[in-house]
């Protein structure tokens, strides 16, 4: 497999397991998921061999690849809303909860993460009206075949002001970095933004990189109706 010769965003939507890997290398794959690995790796003066390695260790047979551009465009809005829509819906609350707490009980430490509540609620307000807009606008008309302009280039500037909230969080927790002997709910709360943040940047890549591509037309075979003989 040539990894470096693979765009971000294929690898993160293409093969389970790579998005993390991705993650860990502080590589983006959503909002740069047009980069090759190679560029990308460039870009950041990385060690393309570890990387590479981690990807092969995968050890992803034929069956464990999921092309979506080959899958139903329906099928692939489900698996948008079951697995990243109603799971964000999930997290944010329970994260704001965690986050007013350790703010609140741990307000005079130096690492403390003041203005992670708030920015988590902004974030939810962002990210429920921007699924209900997907939800009830514009995945009714991509499952019909319709690729309308203006509302896809709508969400993916959308999708920028997600990835810029993303890099505040990590501003605001110091790159989710725990302070030593940190107590279980600073430590609950770090590790679910972690999962919030590796879940975000797959669900906007899969959805820039795949599912707002449009489809080419089925071709149609024209049959002679037998008038012709």
């Amino acid at each position: 497999m040539n990894w470096l010769a693979q765009k971000l965003g294929d690898i993160a939507t293409q093969y389970p397991g790579a998005a993390r890997i991705l993650h860990a290398h502080r590589l983006d794959f959503c909002c740069a998921g047009q980069q090759t690995l190679a560029d990308a790796i460039a870009a950041g003066s990385l060690q393309s061999e570890n990387i590479v390695q981690q990807l092969d260790a995968l050890s992803l047979s034929a069956e464990e690849v999921i092309n979506w551009h080959e899958r139903p465009v329906s099928e692939l809005i489900q698996y948008i809303m079951s697995q990243y829509h109603e799971k964000h819906r999930q997290q944010l609350p329970v994260l704001i909860t965690l986050a007013n707490k350790v703010e609140r009980v741990h307000a005079r430490a130096v690492s403390c993460p003041t203005g992670l509540g708030q920015h988590l609620r902004d974030m939810k307000h962002e990210l429920e009206s921007h699924m209900m807009k997907e939800e009830q606008i514009l995945f009714p008309m991509l499952a019909g075949g319709v690729y309308p302009s203006g509302p896809i280039e709508v969400m993916q500037a959308e999708h920028t002001d997600h990835g810029e909230a993303l890099a505040e969080l990590e501003r605001l927790t110091h790159n989710l970095e725990l302070p030593a002997g940190a107590c279980a709910t600073w430590t609950a709360l770090y590790s679910g933004l972690r999962e919030l943040k590796e879940d975000l940047m797959a669900h906007i890549a899969l959805e820039n990189h795949v599912l707002f591509v449009p489809r080419p037309e089925p071709e149609v075979n024209a049959q002679c109706c037998g008038g012709c003989q």
